[in-house]
């Protein structure tokens, strides 16, 4: 997985599943795209599931928001306790999510 911190305001967190990272999907009129430039940053390697679970409980500490792409990285989510099921949503077939808080 890659996770890219966006510092602003409110730090935006972007996490994809590395197998992702510059692919887009269509469902009707919505539209998932993976942008590299938003999801890996700067970043050469993907990271760990541990990795990635300590940058999330991290962060949501820090009142981030988090952009959340693909199984392996939702799976994280909801491990961490930051997103639940039934607040997935997909777009032909990928899964997502969104932590605005």
């Amino acid at each position: 997985m890659f996770v890219n911190i966006i510092e602003a305001y409110r730090n935006v967190v972007a996490i994809a599943d590395d197998n992702l990272i510059g692919k887009q999907f269509f469902e009707g009129k919505k539209q998932l795209d993976v942008k590299e430039s938003f999801y890996k940053g700067g970043n050469s390697e993907p990271l760990s599931k541990e990795e990635v679970l300590d940058i999330i409980l991290d962060m949501n500490r820090e009142d981030a928001t988090f952009n959340i792409v693909g199984e392996e990285s939702v799976a994280c989510a909801i491990e961490a306790g930051i997103i639940t099921e039934e607040s997935i949503l997909t777009i032909d077939g990928i899964p997502y999510g969104m932590v605005l808080l």
